[in-house]
């Protein structure tokens, strides 16, 4: 009967269930955005490195002022050695020596990050070598002349060329191709993980650079739940190393990735919350529709509800038909809104590359809300309808 009464003015349904077929499609993309997004931000914890504990030269905020890399020039390779050799829960540790050079090879050159660092670096930030070999302590002892290349430089310097075996200037110094990196993409900040060169930290620290520091100390943790009590014996260790008093502040940062992630996916968390609270007003929007349509219905049918009183129907039975047009609407529009949410959603990952994910808690959700949505809003005029004297409703012009 309800949907009969429903198929007599199409159009006005349809209408109708816009609101709730928007709401619904809107709530679907949101969700599907924001897990997306989370999901992509530990995919990038997770292809920073294994247990990755990192040490940053500096000091903490001060009254909102933040000394931050290059400030101080605490760290230095035998607090590197110190870390691996008296933390036990540290299985590898690499320097990490940061700069930006200009690389130039025959008439081609690009700008791009050079990292100066040691074999354990492979291990820590999970990179691998596609071809050709990657750097040993010999040549870190002998501060060489060598480097590998990520993809682009490769791309960019050699374009389909071998760079294996050929020799680039990085800043000022030529420097041999020995060996070419895998490629990692782009990171969940868009970064391009593929545009640096890896070199022996003692060639960047003592022939590009000039300095006897380093910028960074990167640490791989024995696993993941070692990673707190790690990082409180490597502060230990090097607040004794540098000679800091109790009540003085570190002059060093030491954090976690995940760390960093959760921050993040936090922001991203409540920003999904937030557009997804936003998003269902359009719900309440389509249940308000519903409503004032049932209202318009039961004013429209009144002689209708007049008639089926007079031979018998319950105030139920009326009560139950005008609910249950309500809850077809909103119920119809729900299933028709997941459809166009969740097609949305795979749209926006293909034409926008913006990853997407639907969790089926997401989906569940929606659609009952939607559910209670009809029954909500088409309580009221249900009751009214059925609230009629059937003698009024009778004489009702």
């Amino acid at each position: 009967m309800a949907d009969r009464a429903l198929g007599r003015n199409k159009l006005r349904t349809a209408l109708t269930m816009l609101g709730v077929i928007i709401g619904v499609a809107a709530v679907i993309c949101t969700v599907a955005i924001g897990e997306g997004a989370s999901e992509s931000i530990q995919a990038a914890i997770s292809n920073m490195g294994s247990n990755m504990v990192w040490i940053e030269a500096g000091g903490v905020n001060v009254n909102g002022v933040r000394t931050g890399n290059g400030a101080t020039k605490s760290l230095t390779m035998e607090d590197a050695k110190a870390i691996a050799s008296q933390v036990p829960l540290i299985s590898h540790v690499t320097p990490n020596i940061d700069m930006r050079a200009q690389v130039v090879f025959s008439n081609q050159n690009w700008s791009t990050p050079v990292r100066g660092i040691s074999p354990d670096y492979l291990y820590v930030r999970k990179v691998a070598v596609d071809r050709g070999s990657f750097f040993g302590q010999d040549e870190i002892d002998r501060a060489e002349n060598v480097c590998v290349l990520g993809r682009t430089v490769a791309r960019i310097l050699f374009l389909n060329d071998d760079p294996i075996g050929q020799t680039i200037r990085v800043s000022n110094q030529p420097c041999k191709v020995i060996g070419l990196l895998e490629a990692k993409g782009q990171s969940a900040t868009g970064q391009d993980q593929d545009d640096t060169i890896l070199m022996p930290y003692s060639t960047v620290q003592k022939k590009i650079k000039g300095i006897n520091w380093l910028d960074d100390i990167w640490c791989s943790a024995i696993s993941n739940a070692a990673i707190p009590e790690a990082q409180k014996e490597i502060a230990e260790l090097l607040r004794e190393r540098h000679h800091i008093r109790t009540g003085q502040p570190d002059d060093f940062n030491i954090k976690h990735p995940e760390d960093i992630g959760k921050a993040v996916a936090d922001s991203a968390r409540m920003m999904e919350i937030l557009l997804a609270s936003i998003a269902s007003i359009a719900l309440f929007v389509g249940g308000i529709g519903i409503m004032n349509i049932m209202l318009v219905s039961v004013t429209e049918r009144t002689r209708e509800i007049g008639v089926r009183m007079a031979i018998g129907a319950t105030e139920k039975a009326v009560q139950m038909q005008f609910l249950s047009e309500a809850i077809v609407m909103s119920v119809t529009g729900g299933a028709i809104g997941l459809v166009v949410g969740l097609a949305s959603s795979v749209l926006i990952a293909h034409f926008l590359q913006w990853p997407t994910s639907v969790p089926f808690s997401a989906v569940l959700i929606a659609f009952l809300f939607s559910a209670a949505i009809g029954i909500f809003f088409g309580y009221y005029p249900a009751q009214k309808a059925a609230r009629l004297d059937p003698i009024e409703a009778l004489r009702y012009e």
